[in-house]
């Protein structure tokens, strides 16, 4: 009997995972988007050919713009980089430029644990843990469907949380599904 009774407190013990643990998510706010490494920019500056075109936020956050030079753009918003490349370039060679920026490609999204594929993948606006899921391939057979967590980068420092299955997913976001315990 008190085999029985040890085994049982064992597997309880088991069920009570680090998950619950975890602080929520929380609500979605909506915020502007902030850049980051990966991201790739659309950068048009009206009548000039030869600042116009495709850049890549690099590794260490900045961007290579001719005339201009390395210009930081991680952690800022659309609105911000727009603003200091328009400053760079009206002090630098072209006067009072128009400049305007559109994310072409954001930096990938992350999903781990019971997935049937896990990995990275390409961001989409407006997805949701749940669309993550699926874009990864679904569930596995041993996954808890409904004990996810969101790795997510904020203030310089990665923060974990539990995340329901309709919470928003960001570019960067590590999504790691649990496995259930039978």
């Amino acid at each position: 009997m008190r085999a029985l009774i040890f085994i049982t407190l064992i597997l309880l013990a088991g069920c009570s995972g680090s998950l619950g643990k975890l602080p929520d998510l929380g609500p979605d706010v909506v915020t502007p988007y902030v850049l980051g490494a990966g991201d790739t920019l659309q950068i048009t500056v009206y009548d000039q050919a030869d600042l116009t075109g495709s850049y890549r936020i690099s590794d260490s956050g900045f961007i290579a713009i001719p005339i201009v030079g390395a210009v930081p753009a991680q952690g800022l918003t659309l609105d911000q980089l727009q603003k200091r490349l328009t400053e760079r370039l009206d002090a630098k060679a072209v006067k009072s430029p128009d400049v305007t920026l559109q994310v072409t490609e954001y930096r990938p999204f992350f999903i781990l644990g019971e997935v049937k594929n896990p990995g990275s993948y390409p961001y989409v606006p407006n997805i949701t843990v749940l669309t993550a899921v699926a874009i990864a391939g679904g569930f596995t057979f041993r996954a808890s469907q409904d004990e996810v967590s969101v790795t997510r980068q904020a203030e310089g420092r990665a923060r974990e949380a539990r995340a329901s299955r309709a919470a928003r997913v960001l570019p960067g976001d590590t999504i790691y599904v649990f496995e259930r315990h039978f």
